[in-house]
C-alpha cells in the first residue's frame, strides 16, 4: 500500500503495514481477582512467564482491525496487515550501531542512568551508562512510530525503545536495555539513635482502618501494606536519616558529603523534556502515545485521541491481567479535566448536531458514536469499540465506504475523527424534558462587625460594579444580592423601581425566598438600581454590632431561588467567622490539638454529618454550585464549612486575619479569576471503558449518588476528576483499550450538551512496557488524592507507612522484572518514574499529612479539600515548587530563568529568588544582595531599610524592576489561584514559612531529606527482594 497521499488528511484511521488495529472482541471469562491496592492471595515477585515476552503492538487510534478470525473482515488486506516485530538483538558496547530512528518524533533511545560515587556510608554518583539488559526482549519494531516514517530497517538492526527519558543521552548506545537510572547506594547500619524510640519509623504495626485494605504481600513476609491499611516490613532499627514521625537529629556521617547533582533532580527532567519536546506539535493518532510533561510547552492536534489537557494516565500502556497488575502496584488511573482551557492556536471543540434523533449510541453500552465505531457492511451497520455489540447504522447517518473500510465522509466529522468534540443534546437528556433556563448568579455578603469593620464589605460591593460587566455572558444573565448576619436580607433591583427595596428574613428555620419577581434580574436591565444597592450596602450595616453569623440557611435561600425561578447557577459567598447564631447549621469549636498523633486525628478532618450533608445533595439535584470566599481570624471548622462547596464543583478560597491594604488585591485577583472561568451547570458524568476493565473509584469536587454517575452542580476549567480503574477480564494486547468520558452539562447560556472525550491505551504482557508508559506527575495526583482520601478514616501514620511501601513495591518489581542484574547496593529506577520519589517525599510532608500541633487544622483541612479537584499540572506545582534565580537573569530575554532545584543548597547570599507553587509566592532575598539590585526593585538604598509587611513590588522605570514585576504578573495569570507575594530575607524570621516550600531538604515540622527518603526506599527495596 502506499504511504503518500495520506500526509495532509489526519492519518489515524488508515491501515499501514505493521500497525496493529483495533478490534473490539471481548470475552465473557471469569473476572480475575482484582489487583493493586485490594485484597487476594499473596503474590510473591514473579519474573514473567516467556510468554509474556511480547510487546504490544502499537496502533493508530481508529484504525481497521488487524485481519484475526473475525466474521466482519473477510477482505485480509483491506482491514490493514498484521503487526510485524523484529526481535532486537542483543547490545554489544564495543560495536556502538547506529539507528535509523534517531530523528523519529517519537522519544530517543533510553540509555540507562548510573549514579556512582564512593562514600564511606552511601555511595551515590553520576549518571553514565548503565548495565545492559540481558537477554533483551523482542521489541514492537513499529510501537509509538508515527506514520510518515520510514519503513522499518531490515532485521537484526537494533531498534531504539520509544517512551524513554534520560539523563546524559547518547544516540550511539544500543537501546536494547530498559531505560532506568541506577545509583549505587549501600545503606550499612549507620549508628544512630533508634526512631522514635523504637526501631522503625512508625512504631507498632498499624490496624487496617475502616476503608482499609489487606494487602497482597510476598510468601513469608509479614502482609504488605495495601492501598491505606495492612501491615508493614519493618526496618531495621537506626536506619540513616529523619522519617515522618522521627526525630530530626542523625547520627552518622554529615550530609553535606554526599553529592546532591548525582541524585535524580526534577527540574532536569522538566529541562531535558522541554528540550526535547518544546515547541512541538504533539498529533493525537497514536494509540497509547506518552505525551510530553505538564511542564512542557507543545500544541496540541487532535487526530483520534482527547488532548492530554483533558486526560491524562498514570500509564499508557495497560498490564494485560489483573495478575500482572498486581504484581507491578502501579495504580491504573485517568485524571480527567473535562473543561481545561486550551490555548488560543489549538482549536476549541466542535460542537455536533444530529437534529432531534440526538447523539448516536451503542444499543448496548450506550457509548457514543466515536473514531473507535467500525463501520461494516458496505456501512450499514457499525461494530462498537467498547462492547463489541453490533448496532444498524440509522439511514439519514448512512454513507458508503472506502476501499479501506473507512466512512467516505471520515474527516467531515468530527464525532468520526477526533478524540473530543461535543454533541448538542436533545429535550431527553433534559430535567422534566424541557430545556433549561441559562444559570444565574448569586452574590451573599456576611455583614457582620467583622467584614464591616475590616473594609471587606465596602471592598466587595466596589468591585462588584465592575466585575458584573465581566460575567461570561452570551446572553446577559441573572444576578440576584444577598446579605446576612443573623438574618438574611433579599434585595428586590426590579428595573422599574427607583430604590432598591429590602426584605429580611429572620425565620431560618425554615427557610424561603420571600420575592419571586426581582430578585433574580437581568444585570444589564437593573444596572441602575444594583449600583444603588452596592452604594448602599456598606452605610446601611456601618453601625452594626452583630458578630453572630448563620451559614447552611444562606445556601438553603440559594437552592430555593434557583428552585423557584428553575435554573441552576452559582452563589458566591464571602463569610467571615463560625456560624454559631441559633439556626440549622450551627457549628461549635472542635479543634482539638490533642488529637493530633493520634488514632483518632481523622476526626479533625471529618465534616460534622447532618445538616450539611443533606445540603450537599439538595445543592447538586438543583444544580447550584458553590463558592466560598472565607476570612477568618480564628478556627472556623473549615472541614464542615468547605463540605458543600466541595461536593458541588465549587472552590474554597481563605484569607486568615484579612486586610485590605495587604490582602484586598489578593482577594480580587481571585474572585476575577473564578467569575471569568468557563464552566458547564447540572453536569453528570460518565466514564465508559472497553471490555476487560472499568472505573471502580473516582476523587474530586463530585458528589456520587451511585456507582458510575459523577454529578457536578457545576465544573470549570480547573477542576479535575481522578478516575481510578481495575481489571474485570483479560485484556487483549492486539485490541488496546479505551476509555471515553462523556459530560453531559448546561452550558452559561443554557444550552444542554454532550461533551465527549475519547482515550486509546496500549496493552501488554511486558511489565517493562508498562514501566516505559508510565506518567510521574498522574502517578502523584493519584496518590495525593487517594492518601488525603484515606486519611479521613484511618490514622496518619498507616497511611504514610502504606505510601513508602507502595513506593518501594513498585520499584522492586522493576528492578525485579525489567532492569538488568547489577549488584544489590545500586538503587535502580525505570526512566519515566526515576524522580517519583522526590514528589512522594514531599507529598508526606504536605500539611495534611504531618501530625504537628504547630499547624493549623483549617489550613490542613483545606489544603486537603483543595487538592482533591487538582489537575496534574497543580499538584506537580504543589508538591515541587518552581525556584527561580532572578538575580543574574538576563533582563533583554524573554524566557523565564531556569528554575533551580528546591534546596537550601542553592540558595546565595547574594541572590534573589522567586518561588511559587501555586498557592503561595516568596521574593527571597539573600543578607548579602547588592545594594544597587534593592535599588532597582524597591527603590531603597539597602535590605536594612526594606518594610516588612510589602505585598507588592512598586513600579520602578527601570529594566530590571519591570523585568521582575513581568515575571511576578506572568506566573499570577497563569495560576488558577492568586498568590500573594511575600518579600522575605535572609534569617529573618518569616524566612522558616518559606523553607517549608524547599522540599528537597529536612522538613520543618518532621519529614525526611530528599536523600534519606531515597536511601531509605533502597532499603525497603532491597528487604523486598531478599
Amino acid at each position: 500500500m502506499s504511504q503518500q497521499g495520506y500526509v495532509a488528511a489526519p492519518p489515524y484511521s488508515q491501515a499501514q503495514p505493521g500497525m496493529g488495529g483495533y478490534q473490539g472482541g471481548f470475552g465473557t471469562g471469569p473476572a480475575q481477582p482484582l489487583y493493586g491496592h485490594y485484597g487476594g492471595p499473596p503474590q510473591a515477585f514473579t519474573t514473567p512467564p516467556a510468554g509474556m515476552l511480547k510487546s504490544p503492538a502499537s496502533s493508530a487510534a481508529g484504525m481497521p482491525p488487524p485481519p484475526v478470525s473475525s466474521q466482519y473482515s473477510p477482505n485480509v488486506q483491506q482491514n490493514g496487515a498484521h503487526p510485524q516485530r523484529y526481535p532486537s538483538p542483543p547490545a554489544v558496547y564495543g560495536q556502538p550501531t547506529q539507528s535509523p530512528y534517531n530523528s523519529m518524533a517519537s522519544r530517543g533511545p533510553p540509555p540507562s542512568q548510573q549514579l556512582t560515587n564512593e562514600m564511606s556510608a552511601l555511595n551515590l554518583g553520576n549518571y553514565g551508562p548503565g548495565p545492559m539488559q540481558s537477554p533483551p526482549p523482542p521489541i514492537s519494531s513499529v510501537a509509538h512510530q508515527p506514520f510518515q516514517t520510514p519503513p522499518p530497517p531490515a532485521m537484526g538492526q537494533p531498534q531504539m525503545l520509544p517512551g524513554s527519558q534520560s539523563l546524559n543521552m547518547s544516540p550511539q548506545m544500543s537501546s536494547s536495555q530498559s531505560p532506568q537510572a541506577s545509583m549505587s547506594m549501600t545503606s550499612p547500619q549507620m549508628p544512630g539513635p533508634p526512631m522514635a524510640g523504637v526501631g522503625r519509623p512508625f512504631p507498632g504495626p498499624p490496624p487496617p482502618g475502616p476503608g482499609g485494605f489487606q494487602q497482597p504481600g510476598p510468601p513469608g513476609y509479614p502482609q504488605q501494606a495495601g492501598q491505606f491499611g495492612g501491615h508493614m516490613a519493618g526496618p531495621q532499627p537506626g536506619m540513616p536519616g529523619a522519617f515522618p514521625g522521627a526525630p530530626g537529629s542523625l547520627a552518622g556521617p554529615p550530609q553535606k558529603k554526599l553529592d546532591p547533582d548525582s541524585i535524580p533532580s526534577i527540574t532536569q527532567v522538566i529541562e531535558d523534556d522541554q528540550a526535547k519536546q518544546g515547541g512541538q506539535v504533539l498529533t493525537t493518532n497514536i494509540r497509547g502515545q506518552v505525551p510530553p510533561l505538564v511542564t512542557t510547552d507543545f500544541t496540541v492536534q487532535d487526530q483520534g485521541n482527547a488532548s492530554p489537557r483533558f486526560i491524562r494516565c498514570t500509564t499508557y500502556c495497560l498490564p494485560c491481567t489483573a495478575d500482572l497488575g498486581k504484581q507491578c502496584q502501579v495504580p491504573l488511573a485517568s485524571i480527567i479535566k473535562p473543561f481545561a482551557s486550551l490555548p488560543k492556536n489549538e482549536t476549541p471543540l466542535y460542537v455536533v448536531s444530529h437534529g432531534d434523533t440526538g447523539p448516536i449510541r451503542c444499543n448496548r453500552c450506550k457509548a457514543y458514536m466515536c473514531p473507535y465505531m467500525r463501520f461494516i457492511d458496505g456501512g450499514r451497520r457499525y461494530q462498537c469499540g467498547f462492547c463489541s455489540c453490533v448496532n444498524e447504522v440509522p439511514v439519514f447517518y448512512f454513507q458508503h465506504l472506502d476501499h479501506m473500510g473507512r466512512r467516505v465522509d471520515l474527516y467531515e466529522r468530527p464525532e468520526l475523527s477526533l478524540g473530543s468534540y461535543e454533541f448538542v443534546a436533545t429535550l431527553d437528556y433534559c430535567k422534566n424534558n424541557k430545556p433549561p433556563n441559562p444559570p444565574a448568579y448569586i452574590f451573599m455578603i456576611d455583614v457582620s462587625y467583622n467584614n464591616i469593620k475590616s473594609g471587606l464589605v465596602k471592598l466587595i460591593c466596589e468591585e462588584l460594579k465592575t466585575l458584573l460587566e465581566k460575567l461570561p455572558r452570551y446572553t446577559q444573565e441573572d444576578v440576584g444580592f444577598v446579605t446576612y448576619n443573623k438574618v438574611l436580607h433579599f434585595y428586590n433591583v426590579k428595573s422599574a423601581l427607583a430604590q432598591p427595596q429590602m426584605m429580611v428574613v429572620s425565620d431560618t428555620a425554615e427557610m424561603f425566598v420571600p420575592l419571586l419577581d426581582g430578585f433574580l434580574v437581568n444585570y444589564q436591565d437593573s444596572r441602575a438600581v444594583i449600583y444603588n444597592l452596592l452604594d448602599q450596602i456598606p452605610d446601611m450595616f456601618a453601625d452594626t454590632n452583630e458578630s453572630e453569623t448563620i451559614f447552611a440557611p444562606v445556601i438553603q435561600a440559594g437552592v430555593e431561588a434557583f428552585k423557584a425561578a428553575e435554573c441552576s447557577g452559582k452563589l458566591f459567598i464571602f463569610h467571615s467567622s463560625m456560624p454559631t447564631a441559633e439556626a440549622p447549621g450551627k457549628l461549635k469549636n472542635r479543634d482539638d490539638k490533642k488529637l493530633v498523633n493520634t488514632e483518632k486525628e481523622k476526626i479533625l478532618f471529618q465534616p460534622q454529618k447532618g445538616v450539611y450533608e443533606q445540603l450537599s445533595k439538595d445543592c447538586v439535584a438543583q444544580g447550584c454550585c458553590v463558592d466560598l470566599f472565607l476570612f477568618p481570624s480564628q478556627y472556623v471548622d473549615l472541614a464542615t464549612m468547605a463540605d458543600v462547596p466541595s461536593h458541588t464543583g465549587g472552590s474554597i478560597y481563605k484569607y486568615s486575619n484579612f486586610q485590605v491594604e495587604t490582602d484586598g488585591e489578593h482577594f480580587l485577583r481571585d474572585l476575577r479569576k473564578d467569575v471569568q472561568k468557563s464552566i458547564g451547570f447540572d453536569a453528570v458524568m460518565r466514564v465508559r471503558t472497553s471490555t476487560g476493565f472499568r472505573a471502580t473509584d473516582f476523587f474530586g469536587a463530585i458528589h456520587m449518588n451511585n456507582t458510575t454517575d459523577i454529578e457536578m452542580a457545576a465544573v470549570d476549567c480547573d477542576k479535575a476528576v481522578t478516575v481510578e480503574f481495575k481489571h474485570d477480564d483479560t485484556l487483549n494486547e492486539e485490541n488496546g483499550a479505551f476509555l471515553q468520558c462523556a459530560l453531559l452539562y448546561t452550558t452559561i447560556n443554557g444550552q444542554r450538551r454532550l461533551r465527549i472525550h475519547n482515550l486509546s491505551l496500549n496493552c501488554s504482557s511486558q511489565l517493562l512496557e508498562l514501566y516505559k508508559s508510565c506518567e510521574t506527575d498522574s502517578l502523584i495526583n493519584f496518590f495525593a488524592k487517594s492518601a488525603y482520601r484515606a486519611i479521613l478514616n484511618q490514622p496518619l501514620k498507616n497511611v504514610r507507612e502504606i505510601l513508602v511501601n507502595q513506593t518501594a513495591h513498585m520499584l522492586a518489581c522493576y528492578r525485579k522484572n525489567c532492569a538488568s542484574p547489577s549488584a544489590a547496593s545500586q538503587l535502580i529506577l525505570p526512566d519515566a518514574m526515576k524522580v517519583f520519589p522526590v514528589y512522594m517525599n514531599s507529598l508526606m510532608k504536605t500539611a495534611p499529612m504531618l501530625g504537628s500541633t504547630e499547624l493549623s487544622t483549617d489550613d490542613r483541612a483545606h489544603q486537603r479539600l483543595s487538592v482533591m479537584a487538582m489537575g496534574v499540572e497543580d499538584t506537580q506545582l504543589l508538591l515541587y515548587p518552581r525556584l527561580l534565580p532572578l538575580h543574574n537573569m538576563d533582563v533583554s530575554s524573554d524566557i523565564l530563568p531556569a528554575p533551580v532545584r528546591c534546596s537550601e543548597e542553592r540558595l546565595t547570599d547574594c541572590g534573589m529568588f522567586l518561588l511559587e507553587n501555586g498557592h503561595s509566592m516568596f521574593l527571597w532575598l539573600g543578607q548579602a544582595i547588592p545594594p544597587d539590585l534593592i535599588q532597582s526593585i524597591f527603590n531603597v538604598p539597602s535590605l536594612a531599610h526594606l518594610q516588612g509587611d510589602m505585598c507588592a513590588l512598586p513600579e520602578l522605570d527601570n529594566v530590571l524592576s519591570k523585568k521582575v514585576r513581568s515575571i511576578i504578573s506572568g506566573l499570577l495569570d497563569k495560576r488558577p489561584n492568586s498568590m500573594k507575594l511575600q518579600i522575605v530575607r535572609q534569617k529573618d524570621k518569616p524566612e522558616m514559612l518559606f523553607r517549608q516550600f524547599l522540599v528537597e531538604d529536612k522538613g520543618l515540622y518532621s519529614g525526611a531529606s530528599y536523600m534519606d527518603f531515597l536511601c531509605y526506599v533502597h532499603r525497603e527495596i532491597r528487604q523486598l527482594l531478599t
